[in-house]
């Protein structure tokens, strides 16, 4: 027996780096797969693992170089990345570097674009559901997995602790989450396109405004503004998920992360959930 053929790396390294220029910022989140080709063959044969490259280190890399070179183009970090293989592991004959992004896109505030708060390009799907019983019509919209980010001006602190809290406080962290949203019309309005583009950009105004000290503050917020924003509506409820972005610990590599490098993840997660209502 023989083996024909083999590679082996590590898929799925996510990193998202805040770019700053004075007050200015922006987000470059990348999800990183690194393959590797070469002298593994006695790994899969005899179980001799002395030339493998073991993929949590891959990921350490990832993350590292991050830190150091990626900017705003994707192209030239993973040249770096697929350089640092080939030149650090000598056994290594090929090296595939595969790099997809999520892209953001600045929320307006004021008809400008805001300096710190995103969201996801293509994000956030608009439904409507309309229930009649009786002589009652019911009519409810909302959208669903809008998924929108500030870089600065939120915090986490004062909460309950005990034995088992390992939470640090603070004043800076990234602020994700995937919204859904339902409001109830009480009325009929002129026109529900002309309403429902009111509210989100209420709601979208009221996450970028401000500090936030918690996602129940600012879904409070949020859910206060589209109710000002349209008086035809009765009631909003609202779900947010708060998405986890981790502060990479690269102290160990001896790189000071001053607050740039995250790595996003999906699970587990913060549920928040909350109705507003008049």
């Amino acid at each position: 027996m023989k083996l024909l053929h083999h590679t082996y790396g590590k898929a799925r390294v996510r990193v998202l780096k805040v770019l700053r220029s004075g007050s200015q910022q922006s987000i470059k989140e990348l999800s990183v797969s690194v393959l590797l080709r070469g002298d593994f063959g006695a790994s899969f044969t005899r179980g001799d693992n002395s030339l493998v490259v073991p993929t949590d280190t891959m990921k350490n890399i990832v993350q590292a170089l991050a830190l150091k070179h990626l900017g705003e183009q994707t192209e030239p970090f993973g040249m770096v990345l697929a350089e640092h293989f080939a030149k650090t592991y000598p056994q290594t004959t090929a090296v595939e570097i595969q790099l997809t992004e999520r892209t953001w896109q600045r929320i307006r505030l004021d008809d400008k674009p805001h300096p710190h708060s995103f969201m996801a390009d293509g994000s956030g799907q608009p439904f409507a559901h309309v229930s009649h019983e009786g002589d009652q019509t019911k009519v409810l919209s909302g959208i669903e997995d809008l998924l929108i980010l500030k870089s600065a001006e939120s915090g986490f602190e004062g909460f309950a602790k005990d034995p088992y809290t390992t939470l640090a406080e603070t004043r800076d962290r990234i602020f994700a989450t995937q919204v859904k949203a339902v409001w109830h019309y009480a009325s009929q309005p002129a026109s529900y396109i002309k309403c429902n583009i009111t509210i989100l950009d209420a709601m979208l105004a009221a996450f970028a405004r401000g500090y936030s000290p918690s996602v129940q503050a600012t879904l409070f917020k949020m859910g206060e503004a589209a109710l000002k924003a349209v008086p035809e509506i009765e009631k909003i409820t609202l779900k947010m998920p708060n998405k986890h972005c981790l502060l990479a610990n690269l102290a160990r590599f001896g790189l000071e992360n001053k607050n740039e490098l995250f790595i996003p993840t999906d699970e587990p997660h913060g549920i928040i959930e909350g109705t507003v209502s008049r």
